[in-house]
């Protein structure tokens, strides 16, 4: 067959972007004594911050910072459905330790930890993408892991489920998030440059019904959205 007919028979699928959720954080608090972040968000500051606020809006952002009384870092969660999607935000780093992690996950499923399927961690010096669903989040693993019980077999096939990349950021500056998830491919990119991709089993998981933002110090977040990727 030559090439021009090949070239008419040939097609390309097309993913559109259905929004599911979006939020640019400019409305106004009560009060400030407890967290009053609305449009329905969560966070664990309840649990464990015994209470006290870790979660502030001000100034049109979402400002996250964690308590001294609390033993585990800040989770702000929302309920996104979907099996292919993408993720796309604003974030400011204040501190050259501060992170902001964006963790997907799925409560109904059981064979992992606290429903932990995958993870994006950007700093100011690197980001990094990890498989939690057939890595360290794995029941089986996890509980080697705690008990110090992890085969070399294991602990092999955990560093083929995690990968970074140097990547510089300015403390106080404002960056553009972009996180792709298609397949058992997750691809990121700030300020529309390509930064990393990965591609990993759990990434794939059916239903993604989470999404948690992790911040173990501080970190500030605007405009976010979340979008379902549909086949055209």
């Amino acid at each position: 067959m030559k090439p021009l007919i090949l070239a008419l028979l040939s097609f390309t699928v097309i993913a559109a972007e259905i929004v599911i959720f979006e939020d640019d954080f400019s409305r106004d608090e009560s009060q400030e004594k407890t967290e009053e972040i609305g449009k329905g968000w969560g966070s664990n500051s309840m649990k464990r911050a015994k209470g006290n606020k870790q979660v502030d809006l001000r100034d049109g952002a979402m400002h996250i910072y964690i308590h001294e009384a609390a033993d585990h870092a800040v989770s702000v969660t929302h309920k996104a459905e979907f099996e292919n999607g993408v993720v796309e935000l604003r974030f400011k780093l204040e501190d050259s330790k501060d992170k902001l992690g964006l963790n997907f996950a799925d409560l109904r499923y059981k064979q992992v930890h606290a429903g932990h399927l995958f993870k994006v961690t950007v700093g100011t010096e690197s980001i990094q993408v990890a498989d939690l669903k057939t890595g360290v989040m794995a029941k089986a693993i996890r509980e080697a892991k705690l008990a110090k019980t992890l085969s070399a077999e294991q602990k092999a096939m955990l560093k083929t489920k995690t990968t970074s990349k140097e990547n510089a950021l300015e403390t106080g500056k404002w960056y553009a998030l972009r996180v792709v998830v298609k397949g058992t491919r997750l691809s990121t990119s700030i300020d529309g440059k390509p930064v990393l991709s990965f591609s990993s089993p759990g990434i794939a998981h059916s239903t993604k019904r989470m999404l948690r933002l992790s911040v173990p110090r501080q970190a500030v977040v605007d405009d976010l959205k979340i979008s379902a990727l549909v086949d055209e």
